[in-house]
């Protein structure tokens, strides 16, 4: 529950009703939006999206396809909400990853960390780390002296 030193009486005067001011926000390729809104304490998710306005700014966001979060955590709509939380609308994905790896594995790729392919490695290079194999293999088989 929010600290009661940061509770804001309802609008039109002392009324009982605490508000929390909460974030709301959304991102596309190019573009990040955050929104503040002010919600009734106990107030959900669902609640927050809607007051934001930003499904009057964003008429794209369909919630029954959109996953939403708190903090990156995907979460229910119905989630009750605390001072200072950001809810998230999350895009769909435009390709599965679990797909596109599956697809990589068939073709036989591999892929570099940071999730590119790798290239292939040069010549001085192989012949770099074969010689580093060689020097390895002669001072093992070298007898330990005392």
């Amino acid at each position: 529950m929010a600290d009661p030193e940061e509770r804001i009486p309802a609008e039109g005067g002392d009324s009982g009703i605490e508000k929390i001011k909460v974030e709301v926000a959304y991102a596309l390729p190019h573009e990040q939006v955050i929104l503040e809104t002010m919600i009734n304490a106990g107030g959900t998710v669902d609640d927050a999206i809607k007051h934001s306005g930003i499904l009057v700014l964003y008429p794209e966001i369909d919630l029954a396809v959109n996953k939403v979060g708190v903090f990156g955590k995907v979460t229910k709509r119905s989630t009750v909400l605390r001072e200072g939380d950001r809810v998230e609308i999350y895009r769909p994905l435009i390709a599965d990853p679990k797909e596109v790896r599956r697809k990589r594995a068939a073709e036989g790729k591999q892929m570099k960390k940071g999730g590119g392919d790798l290239k292939e490695t040069t010549a001085p290079a192989k012949e770099h780390a074969e010689a580093g194999r060689e020097s390895t293999a002669k001072t093992a088989a070298k007898p330990l002296q005392d």
